[in-house]
């Protein structure tokens, strides 16, 4: 008979070595970003909300594939995407992007479909390129404050560097590796997104917050007694939420591509989260408690 592995044994002596794959991983995706800022002057690709353009929306249910492979030799940043209704999942119109003008792509797209865009069976929407790129910075300054109003009230909460950097850290990297992720992927970034990584800092700091301060009580049981206890409630938060966001953007038809974006950031932050808390914010915590005699 195998003897069983005592994994409070086990942790005490490998936690230390569990830091090093988040922390790699987190430097990969930093790199990876400044890679892609170098390519395209910007850390993330902007869709036409961010960036400016023009968007068509064509009633009626449209090939597509048909539509982009007839505006790509003239419009290579083209963009096209099927509106669905969301009970029954029929195709209600077709969404056309581009940061060319109106009058441009409007003659392009009535070429390929071969009859004339009126009022009556579609749309027209132009935002300059000025507007969104305002609208882009007001967003990241959004972004930056936040960040660092989380950061100054999570220093407030524990008046301790490591615990505090720990928080500040992992809550940083649930935001990186999603993004480095999404550029690896070439999606193309809306105010959703933006919106969605705003609400990353908030779901993020919840479980680091609930095992720092868990680990820094003395005389509630052992160190690792109480680190389990928080995995226990926070790897249940952490499910919980994936179970919400993760149905909704696989199962679910008809929604509207700025809430499918919503749900997948989301989904990739809160599998970010488990990493970063559990082993890189965990692994911390449990070095300082030791380091502190906080057992």
């Amino acid at each position: 008979m195998e003897t069983p592995i005592n994994t409070k044994s086990w942790y005490d002596k490998h936690y230390k070595t569990l830091l090093v794959f988040p922390l790699l991983l987190t430097i990969l995706s930093l790199i990876y970003i400044g890679y892609f800022y170098s390519q395209h002057n910007d850390f993330l690709n902007k869709d036409v909300s961010l960036s400016g353009g023009t968007t068509i929306t064509v009633q009626g249910d449209l090939d597509a594939k048909t539509i982009k492979d007839g505006l790509q030799d003239q419009f290579s940043d083209v963009s096209v995407r099927k509106l669905t209704d969301f009970r029954t999942g029929k195709t209600l119109a077709s969404i056309i992007e581009s940061s060319a003008e109106p009058t441009e792509l409007k003659a392009a797209v009535e070429k390929v479909l071969g009859y004339a865009l009126t009022d009556s069976n579609s749309s027209v929407e132009f935002s300059g390129p000025t507007l969104g790129d305002n609208f882009y910075k007001q967003l990241i300054i959004a972004l930056i404050i936040s960040f660092v109003l989380m950061s100054i009230v999570i220093f407030i909460l524990f008046r301790s560097f490591v615990p505090s950097i720990a928080v500040i850290f992992a809550a940083f990297a649930d935001i990186v590796m999603p993004l480095a992720l999404l550029d690896f992927l070439g999606m193309k970034i809306s105010v959703a997104g933006i919106a969605a990584f705003l609400m990353l800092i908030g779901y993020s700091v919840d479980t680091d917050i609930l095992l720092t301060n868990r680990a820094l009580r003395k005389g509630e049981g052992t160190l690792n007694s109480r680190i389990h206890g928080a995995f226990k409630t926070g790897i249940l938060m952490n499910i919980t939420a994936l179970g919400s966001v993760l149905p909704a953007f696989v199962f679910v038809t008809g929604l509207p591509d700025s809430f499918r974006q919503i749900f997948l950031i989301l989904a990739l932050g809160l599998c970010a989260d488990i990493i970063n808390t559990w082993l890189t914010n965990a692994g911390i915590i449990k070095w300082y408690c030791d380091k502190k005699g906080i057992n």
